[in-house]
């Protein structure tokens, strides 16, 4: 990744395309980081295409009053954004998308039940669906951290999704990862009633994910 905090952001948010997680200006993306000193983080702007998007255009937002710095202004979602900062300090980096299957189970405000073992990546036994409230208030990040609690990812209804990573690669990871299983459970759901796993074997999934990517 390139030094250049807010390069690393624009690079993540091109692979963001690529993976087919978001089209034009939907989603947004942020990083964990401090400038002259202080906490906030990296986020992109809002309403600018991915494509031509250069360092100058990622504004910097202030943890403790969510003002900014920079000549953009940031994403409409910076509220969640900065909640989800401020209330788990092992997150670094944050990825909200419109991806395609991940929404459609969003407009349906359909949890995502035990169908796949995966679903213990993101910290429990489903991944939620959070309640519906409009975009870019204090309204939809105080739902999204409910939906969120114990968890890596939730979807928001009738919206999209969020995944918390350790860092920008985790983030993508993550991001890729629930629109597979949404997709999944999507064309699972065609054919019928996925069987669904139990208590015990999704425990026993969440206590092997406790070492899972984690390299000696």
């Amino acid at each position: 990744m390139p030094a250049d905090p807010r390069q690393s952001l624009i690079t993540a948010a091109h692979r963001m395309a690529a993976e087919g997680l978001n089209r034009g200006t939907a989603g947004n993306l942020s990083l964990r980081a401090k400038l002259d000193g202080v906490d906030g983080f990296y986020v992109t702007p809002t309403g600018m295409n991915y494509d031509s998007l250069q360092a100058e255009d990622i504004p910097f937002v202030k943890l403790a009053d969510g003002s900014h710095v920079g000549r953009r202004l940031p994403s409409s979602e910076w509220r969640f954004h900065r909640d989800i900062y401020a209330a788990r300090p092992e997150t670094g980096a944050v990825l909200h998308a419109h991806s395609p299957f991940a929404t459609s189970l969003a407009c349906l405000r359909r949890d995502i039940p035990p169908f796949h073992y995966m679903i213990a990546r993101f910290g429990g036994d489903t991944v939620r669906c959070s309640d519906y409230a409009t975009f870019g208030t204090q309204a939809l990040s105080d739902t999204a951290l409910t939906a969120l609690e114990g968890r890596k990812g939730c979807l928001l209804a009738n919206h999209g999704m969020i995944v918390c990573g350790k860092d920008l690669g985790e983030a993508l990871a993550l991001g890729v990862e629930l629109e597979s299983l949404s997709e999944q459970f999507w064309r699972a759901s065609q054919l019928g009633s996925p069987v669904l796993l139990d208590t015990e074997q999704m425990a026993e999934a969440l206590a092997r994910f406790a070492t899972y990517g984690k390299q000696a």
